[in-house]
Protein backbone atom coordinates (compact mmCIF):
# COMPACT_ATOMS: atom_id res chain seq x y z
CA UNK A 1 0.00 0.00 0.00
CA UNK A 2 1.30 3.81 -1.08
CA UNK A 3 0.63 4.94 2.39
CA UNK A 4 1.93 8.39 0.98
CA UNK A 5 -0.33 8.41 -1.69
CA UNK A 6 -3.33 7.46 0.98
CA UNK A 7 -2.03 10.84 2.98
CA UNK A 8 -1.89 13.04 0.04
CA UNK A 9 -5.73 12.06 -1.40
CA UNK A 10 -6.80 12.61 2.07
CA UNK A 11 -5.72 16.03 2.31
CA UNK A 12 -7.19 16.47 -1.47
CA UNK A 13 -10.79 15.37 0.04
CA UNK A 14 -10.91 17.87 2.85
CA UNK A 15 -13.16 20.20 1.27
CA UNK A 16 -15.63 17.17 0.54
CA UNK A 17 -15.49 15.83 3.63
CA UNK A 18 -16.04 19.64 5.31
CA UNK A 19 -18.95 20.15 2.97
CA UNK A 20 -20.55 16.83 3.78
CA UNK A 21 -20.37 16.81 7.69
CA UNK A 22 -21.75 20.94 7.45
CA UNK A 23 -24.64 19.40 5.95
CA UNK A 24 -24.83 16.92 8.67
CA UNK A 25 -24.67 18.94 11.03
CA UNK A 26 -27.30 21.52 9.83
CA UNK A 27 -30.00 18.47 9.90
CA UNK A 28 -31.17 18.04 13.92
CA UNK A 29 -30.85 14.41 14.47
CA UNK A 30 -31.60 13.39 18.15
CA UNK A 31 -32.04 9.68 18.48
CA UNK A 32 -35.15 8.40 17.12
CA UNK A 33 -35.03 11.31 14.45
CA UNK A 34 -32.32 10.47 11.94
CA UNK A 35 -34.64 9.79 9.12
CA UNK A 36 -33.35 13.15 7.26
CA UNK A 37 -29.38 12.45 7.85
CA UNK A 38 -29.75 9.26 7.11
CA UNK A 39 -30.59 10.00 3.95
CA UNK A 40 -28.28 12.87 3.46
CA UNK A 41 -25.69 10.54 4.02
CA UNK A 42 -27.03 8.06 1.91
CA UNK A 43 -26.72 10.39 -1.31
CA UNK A 44 -22.91 11.04 -0.35
CA UNK A 45 -22.29 7.21 -0.27
CA UNK A 46 -23.72 7.00 -3.53
CA UNK A 47 -22.14 9.96 -4.75
CA UNK A 48 -18.47 8.32 -3.57
CA UNK A 49 -19.28 5.25 -5.53
CA UNK A 50 -19.88 2.69 -3.03
CA UNK A 51 -21.23 -0.73 -4.01
CA UNK A 52 -24.11 -0.93 -2.64
CA UNK A 53 -25.88 1.31 0.42
CA UNK A 54 -29.06 0.06 1.85
CA UNK A 55 -31.14 0.73 5.10
CA UNK A 56 -32.35 -1.26 7.67
CA UNK A 57 -35.33 -1.81 9.28
CA UNK A 58 -34.12 0.24 12.12
CA UNK A 59 -33.43 3.00 10.39
CA UNK A 60 -29.09 2.00 10.32
CA UNK A 61 -27.14 2.79 6.91
CA UNK A 62 -25.10 0.28 6.00
CA UNK A 63 -22.48 1.14 2.80
CA UNK A 64 -20.52 -1.89 1.71
CA UNK A 65 -17.36 -1.64 -0.20
CA UNK A 66 -15.42 -4.69 -1.77
CA UNK A 67 -16.56 -8.61 -1.97
CA UNK A 68 -13.50 -10.27 -0.67
CA UNK A 69 -13.21 -13.02 2.34
CA UNK A 70 -12.70 -10.63 5.15
CA UNK A 71 -15.64 -8.64 6.67
CA UNK A 72 -14.15 -5.68 8.69
CA UNK A 73 -16.73 -2.88 9.87
CA UNK A 74 -16.43 0.32 10.52
CA UNK A 75 -19.30 2.14 12.76
CA UNK A 76 -20.25 6.10 13.32
CA UNK A 77 -23.39 6.65 14.98
CA UNK A 78 -25.16 9.50 13.55
CA UNK A 79 -27.38 10.93 16.20
CA UNK A 80 -26.72 13.51 18.57
CA UNK A 81 -27.90 14.96 21.42
CA UNK A 82 -30.07 18.25 22.02
CA UNK A 83 -28.42 21.41 22.05
CA UNK A 84 -29.29 22.02 25.63
CA UNK A 85 -29.91 25.91 27.12
CA UNK A 86 -29.35 27.41 23.71
CA UNK A 87 -28.31 30.95 25.82
CA UNK A 88 -24.56 28.91 26.39
CA UNK A 89 -24.31 28.64 22.70
CA UNK A 90 -21.92 31.50 21.09
CA UNK A 91 -22.92 30.17 17.38
CA UNK A 92 -25.98 28.53 16.40
CA UNK A 93 -25.68 25.06 16.74
CA UNK A 94 -27.72 23.62 13.39
CA UNK A 95 -25.81 26.18 11.74
CA UNK A 96 -22.70 25.68 13.21
CA UNK A 97 -19.44 27.64 11.38
CA UNK A 98 -16.24 27.06 9.68
CA UNK A 99 -12.80 28.62 9.26
CA UNK A 100 -9.16 27.89 8.50
CA UNK A 101 -9.14 25.01 11.32
CA UNK A 102 -12.38 24.07 13.37
CA UNK A 103 -15.79 23.30 12.09
CA UNK A 104 -18.36 24.11 14.72
CA UNK A 105 -22.05 22.84 15.55
CA UNK A 106 -23.76 20.10 17.21
CA UNK A 107 -22.53 16.85 15.85
CA UNK A 108 -19.15 17.91 15.32
CA UNK A 109 -17.24 16.25 17.24
CA UNK A 110 -19.92 13.37 18.36
CA UNK A 111 -19.67 12.24 16.34
CA UNK A 112 -20.79 12.64 12.63
CA UNK A 113 -17.35 13.69 12.28
CA UNK A 114 -16.13 10.03 12.06
CA UNK A 115 -19.16 9.51 9.36
CA UNK A 116 -17.57 12.36 6.80
CA UNK A 117 -14.13 10.54 7.68
CA UNK A 118 -15.65 7.04 6.83
CA UNK A 119 -17.30 8.10 3.55
CA UNK A 120 -14.22 9.54 2.08
CA UNK A 121 -11.72 6.82 3.59
CA UNK A 122 -14.08 4.59 0.87
CA UNK A 123 -13.37 6.49 -2.15
CA UNK A 124 -10.00 6.22 -1.24
CA UNK A 125 -10.17 2.09 -1.58
CA UNK A 126 -12.06 2.63 -4.65
CA UNK A 127 -10.28 4.80 -5.98
CA UNK A 128 -6.54 3.10 -4.87
CA UNK A 129 -8.47 -0.62 -5.56
CA UNK A 130 -7.51 -1.63 -1.83
CA UNK A 131 -10.78 -3.42 -1.43
CA UNK A 132 -9.63 -6.88 -2.97
CA UNK A 133 -8.92 -8.96 -0.23
CA UNK A 134 -11.65 -7.99 1.98
CA UNK A 135 -15.65 -6.52 2.11
CA UNK A 136 -15.89 -3.28 4.27
CA UNK A 137 -19.45 -2.09 5.93
CA UNK A 138 -19.03 1.26 7.03
CA UNK A 139 -22.33 1.61 9.18
CA UNK A 140 -24.34 4.89 10.55
CA UNK A 141 -26.09 3.47 13.10
CA UNK A 142 -29.39 5.22 15.18
CA UNK A 143 -30.05 5.65 18.94
CA UNK A 144 -26.76 5.12 20.24
CA UNK A 145 -27.60 8.17 22.42
CA UNK A 146 -30.43 6.85 23.68
CA UNK A 147 -29.04 3.53 24.11
CA UNK A 148 -25.76 2.51 22.90
CA UNK A 149 -24.81 -0.69 21.67
CA UNK A 150 -28.55 -1.37 20.55
CA UNK A 151 -28.35 -0.58 16.82
CA UNK A 152 -25.53 -3.19 16.80
CA UNK A 153 -27.40 -5.65 18.46
CA UNK A 154 -29.85 -5.60 15.77
CA UNK A 155 -27.09 -5.59 13.22
CA UNK A 156 -25.66 -9.28 14.52
CA UNK A 157 -28.51 -10.66 16.26
CA UNK A 158 -31.48 -9.71 13.09
CA UNK A 159 -29.40 -8.85 10.15
CA UNK A 160 -26.68 -11.76 11.06
CA UNK A 161 -23.42 -8.81 10.65
CA UNK A 162 -20.49 -10.86 12.19
CA UNK A 163 -17.55 -8.45 11.31
CA UNK A 164 -13.62 -9.96 12.23
CA UNK A 165 -13.34 -6.25 14.17
CA UNK A 166 -14.99 -3.09 14.20
CA UNK A 167 -13.65 0.77 13.95
CA UNK A 168 -15.31 2.56 16.49
CA UNK A 169 -14.78 6.12 15.18
CA UNK A 170 -15.89 8.38 18.50
CA UNK A 171 -13.89 10.98 18.90
CA UNK A 172 -10.31 9.91 20.41
CA UNK A 173 -8.13 13.08 19.57
CA UNK A 174 -6.46 10.58 17.17
CA UNK A 175 -5.07 8.33 19.97
CA UNK A 176 -5.98 5.08 19.33
CA UNK A 177 -8.98 3.73 22.23
CA UNK A 178 -8.80 -0.40 23.11
CA UNK A 179 -11.47 -0.40 25.48
CA UNK A 180 -13.91 1.73 28.01
CA UNK A 181 -15.63 1.10 30.93
CA UNK A 182 -19.31 -0.61 30.58
CA UNK A 183 -22.56 0.95 32.31
CA UNK A 184 -25.88 0.31 33.37
CA UNK A 185 -28.82 1.97 34.86
CA UNK A 186 -31.25 0.86 37.69
CA UNK A 187 -33.46 1.70 39.41
CA UNK A 188 -34.36 1.63 43.62
CA UNK A 189 -37.87 1.86 44.74
CA UNK A 190 -39.49 2.09 48.44
CA UNK A 191 -42.63 1.51 49.10
CA UNK A 192 -44.90 3.22 51.75
CA UNK A 193 -48.39 3.71 53.14
CA UNK A 194 -50.23 7.12 52.37
CA UNK A 195 -52.38 9.26 54.78
CA UNK A 196 -53.19 12.46 55.37
CA UNK A 197 -50.48 14.86 55.69
CA UNK A 198 -51.49 16.27 58.88
CA UNK A 199 -51.16 13.00 60.71
CA UNK A 200 -48.21 11.65 59.51
CA UNK A 201 -48.04 9.14 61.93
CA UNK A 202 -50.62 7.06 60.14
CA UNK A 203 -48.77 6.30 57.59
CA UNK A 204 -45.58 5.07 56.08
CA UNK A 205 -43.40 7.63 54.68
CA UNK A 206 -41.72 5.82 51.33
CA UNK A 207 -39.53 9.16 50.73
CA UNK A 208 -38.27 8.96 54.61
CA UNK A 209 -37.42 5.38 53.70
CA UNK A 210 -35.24 6.50 50.55
CA UNK A 211 -32.75 8.88 52.43
CA UNK A 212 -30.91 6.52 54.23
CA UNK A 213 -30.08 4.78 51.22
CA UNK A 214 -28.94 7.79 49.42
CA UNK A 215 -26.45 8.22 52.64
CA UNK A 216 -24.72 4.47 52.16
CA UNK A 217 -24.79 4.66 48.11
CA UNK A 218 -22.73 7.74 47.83
CA UNK A 219 -20.22 5.86 50.54
CA UNK A 220 -20.40 2.49 48.20
CA UNK A 221 -19.32 4.86 45.35
CA UNK A 222 -15.78 5.15 47.52
CA UNK A 223 -15.46 1.51 47.88
CA UNK A 224 -16.02 0.08 44.06
CA UNK A 225 -13.67 -2.42 42.40
CA UNK A 226 -10.59 -0.29 41.08
CA UNK A 227 -8.78 -1.57 37.62
CA UNK A 228 -5.34 -0.37 36.59
CA UNK A 229 -6.00 0.33 32.58
CA UNK A 230 -9.83 1.03 33.15
CA UNK A 231 -10.05 2.55 36.60
CA UNK A 232 -12.55 2.58 39.14
CA UNK A 233 -16.02 1.97 39.14
CA UNK A 234 -18.89 4.51 40.05
CA UNK A 235 -22.41 5.04 40.95
CA UNK A 236 -24.30 8.72 41.16
CA UNK A 237 -27.64 8.66 41.63
CA UNK A 238 -29.21 10.46 38.72
CA UNK A 239 -33.01 11.08 38.62
CA UNK A 240 -35.69 10.79 41.68
CA UNK A 241 -39.18 10.75 42.20
CA UNK A 242 -41.80 10.10 44.04
CA UNK A 243 -45.58 8.99 44.38
CA UNK A 244 -48.16 10.53 46.28
CA UNK A 245 -51.68 11.13 46.17
CA UNK A 246 -51.26 15.08 47.20
CA UNK A 247 -49.04 17.52 48.27
CA UNK A 248 -51.10 17.06 51.66
CA UNK A 249 -50.50 13.30 51.92
CA UNK A 250 -47.42 10.84 53.19
CA UNK A 251 -45.74 9.84 50.29
CA UNK A 252 -46.67 6.08 49.10
CA UNK A 253 -43.92 5.73 46.90
CA UNK A 254 -40.09 6.76 46.37
CA UNK A 255 -37.59 5.84 43.50
CA UNK A 256 -33.83 7.06 41.98
CA UNK A 257 -32.32 6.22 39.44
CA UNK A 258 -28.49 5.17 39.17
CA UNK A 259 -26.10 5.57 36.47
CA UNK A 260 -23.42 2.88 37.19
CA UNK A 261 -19.91 2.75 35.10
CA UNK A 262 -19.07 -0.78 35.43
CA UNK A 263 -15.04 -0.93 35.44
CA UNK A 264 -13.03 -4.60 34.27
CA UNK A 265 -14.22 -7.38 36.37
CA UNK A 266 -17.44 -6.20 37.60
CA UNK A 267 -20.87 -7.27 36.25
CA UNK A 268 -24.26 -6.36 36.24
CA UNK A 269 -25.17 -9.24 38.96
CA UNK A 270 -22.26 -7.86 41.28
CA UNK A 271 -23.68 -4.33 40.84
CA UNK A 272 -27.25 -5.25 41.94
CA UNK A 273 -25.78 -7.56 44.52
CA UNK A 274 -24.06 -4.43 46.40
CA UNK A 275 -26.76 -2.52 46.47
CA UNK A 276 -29.31 -5.36 47.65
CA UNK A 277 -26.74 -5.31 50.35
CA UNK A 278 -26.72 -2.27 52.07
CA UNK A 279 -28.54 -2.38 54.95
CA UNK A 280 -30.83 0.80 54.47
CA UNK A 281 -31.77 -1.09 51.68
CA UNK A 282 -32.81 -4.58 53.38
CA UNK A 283 -34.12 -2.56 56.08
CA UNK A 284 -36.80 -0.58 53.35
CA UNK A 285 -36.94 -3.60 51.33
CA UNK A 286 -36.50 -1.32 48.19
CA UNK A 287 -36.22 -3.02 45.01
CA UNK A 288 -33.30 -2.73 43.03
CA UNK A 289 -33.88 -3.70 39.27
CA UNK A 290 -32.48 -2.92 35.79
CA UNK A 291 -34.22 -0.31 33.33
CA UNK A 292 -35.46 -1.43 30.31
CA UNK A 293 -35.48 0.20 26.78
CA UNK A 294 -38.49 0.06 24.72
CA UNK A 295 -38.47 3.61 22.76
CA UNK A 296 -39.56 2.92 19.01
CA UNK A 297 -36.71 4.18 16.62
CA UNK A 298 -37.42 6.63 13.32
CA UNK A 299 -38.97 3.71 11.21
CA UNK A 300 -40.93 2.37 14.11
CA UNK A 301 -39.48 -0.82 15.08
CA UNK A 302 -39.21 -1.58 18.88
CA UNK A 303 -36.07 -3.53 19.74
CA UNK A 304 -36.60 -3.97 23.71
CA UNK A 305 -33.04 -4.48 25.41
CA UNK A 306 -31.59 -4.26 29.28
CA UNK A 307 -30.08 -1.02 29.98
CA UNK A 308 -27.14 -2.48 30.78
CA UNK A 309 -23.65 -2.08 28.66
CA UNK A 310 -20.71 -4.10 29.44
CA UNK A 311 -16.98 -3.38 29.65
CA UNK A 312 -14.67 -4.27 27.25
CA UNK A 313 -10.94 -4.57 26.54
CA UNK A 314 -9.28 -5.19 23.62
CA UNK A 315 -5.63 -6.43 24.67
CA UNK A 316 -2.48 -4.52 23.79
CA UNK A 317 -0.91 -7.56 21.56
CA UNK A 318 -4.10 -8.26 19.77
CA UNK A 319 -3.71 -8.46 15.94
CA UNK A 320 -6.47 -5.83 15.88
CA UNK A 321 -4.18 -3.52 18.07
CA UNK A 322 -1.64 -3.90 16.43
CA UNK A 323 -2.74 -3.29 12.95
CA UNK A 324 -4.34 0.11 13.66
CA UNK A 325 -0.82 1.35 15.76
CA UNK A 326 1.02 0.04 12.48
CA UNK A 327 -1.35 1.94 10.23
CA UNK A 328 -1.07 5.15 12.12
CA UNK A 329 2.93 4.69 12.25
CA UNK A 330 3.26 3.94 9.00
CA UNK A 331 1.04 6.85 7.46
CA UNK A 332 2.28 9.88 10.33
CA UNK A 333 5.74 8.18 10.98
CA UNK A 334 5.37 8.91 15.14
CA UNK A 335 4.09 6.19 17.81
CA UNK A 336 0.56 6.85 18.63
CA UNK A 337 -0.92 6.73 22.38
CA UNK A 338 -3.09 3.74 22.66
CA UNK A 339 -5.50 4.28 26.01
CA UNK A 340 -9.42 4.54 26.25
CA UNK A 341 -12.33 6.58 26.47
CA UNK A 342 -14.13 7.54 29.87
CA UNK A 343 -17.50 7.80 27.79
CA UNK A 344 -19.89 4.69 26.64
CA UNK A 345 -19.90 3.83 22.85
CA UNK A 346 -21.51 0.89 20.63
CA UNK A 347 -18.96 -1.33 21.46
CA UNK A 348 -20.25 -2.32 24.47
CA UNK A 349 -22.91 -4.96 22.25
CA UNK A 350 -20.20 -5.15 19.52
CA UNK A 351 -17.33 -6.76 22.07
CA UNK A 352 -19.01 -6.53 25.25
CA UNK A 353 -22.05 -9.10 24.64
CA UNK A 354 -20.84 -10.09 21.38
CA UNK A 355 -16.95 -10.28 21.28
CA UNK A 356 -16.11 -9.22 18.07
CA UNK A 357 -12.79 -7.35 18.48
CA UNK A 358 -13.37 -3.35 18.68
CA UNK A 359 -10.49 -0.48 18.10
CA UNK A 360 -11.09 2.96 18.72
CA UNK A 361 -9.61 5.41 16.54
CA UNK A 362 -11.84 9.20 15.45
CA UNK A 363 -11.65 12.72 14.48
CA UNK A 364 -12.42 15.49 17.41
CA UNK A 365 -12.21 15.49 21.34
CA UNK A 366 -13.93 13.52 23.75
CA UNK A 367 -14.35 16.98 26.15
CA UNK A 368 -16.37 18.23 23.19
CA UNK A 369 -19.20 15.74 23.22
CA UNK A 370 -22.58 17.04 24.58
CA UNK A 371 -21.35 20.17 25.38
CA UNK A 372 -22.68 24.03 24.18
CA UNK A 373 -19.91 25.38 21.47
CA UNK A 374 -19.13 22.00 20.00
CA UNK A 375 -16.47 21.90 17.45
CA UNK A 376 -14.08 19.65 15.80
CA UNK A 377 -10.75 19.92 13.43
CA UNK A 378 -10.49 19.60 9.75
CA UNK A 379 -7.18 18.12 9.99
CA UNK A 380 -8.61 15.12 12.02
CA UNK A 381 -11.09 14.64 9.51
CA UNK A 382 -7.81 14.08 6.94
CA UNK A 383 -6.05 12.20 9.46
CA UNK A 384 -9.25 9.56 10.44
CA UNK A 385 -9.81 9.44 6.66
CA UNK A 386 -6.41 8.12 6.26
CA UNK A 387 -6.47 6.01 8.71
CA UNK A 388 -9.30 4.27 7.70
CA UNK A 389 -8.18 3.83 4.15
CA UNK A 390 -4.97 2.02 5.67
CA UNK A 391 -6.60 0.06 8.55
CA UNK A 392 -8.37 -2.91 6.53
CA UNK A 393 -5.32 -3.64 4.25
CA UNK A 394 -3.01 -3.44 7.56
CA UNK A 395 -4.94 -6.10 9.26
CA UNK A 396 -5.35 -8.59 6.13
CA UNK A 397 -1.49 -8.04 5.71
CA UNK A 398 -0.82 -9.04 9.09
CA UNK A 399 -3.53 -11.79 9.08
CA UNK A 400 -1.34 -12.94 5.71
CA UNK A 401 1.13 -12.90 7.66
CA UNK A 402 0.09 -14.97 10.57
CA UNK A 403 0.93 -12.29 13.02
Amino acid sequence: MDFKRVVELSKNYEKGMTRFLRDMIAIPSESCDEKRVVERIKREMEKVSFDEVRIDPMGNIIGRIGNGKHLIAMDAHIDTVGVGEIKNWKFDPYRGFEDDEKIGGRGGSDQEGGMASMVYAGKIIKELGLDKDYTLLITGTVQEEDCDGLCWQYLIEQEKIKPEFVVITEPTNLNIYRGHRGRMEIKVSTSGISCHGSAPERGDNAIYKMAPILMELEQLNHKLLDNDFLGKGTLTVSEIGHSSPSRCAVADGSWISIDRRLTDGETYKSAIEEIEALESVKKAQAKVEMYDYKRPSYTGLVYPTESYFPTWVLPEDHVVTQSTVKAYESLFNKKPLVDKWTFSTNAVSIMGRHDIPCIGFGPGKEEQAHAPNEITFKDHLVKACAMYAAIPTMYVDNVKGGK
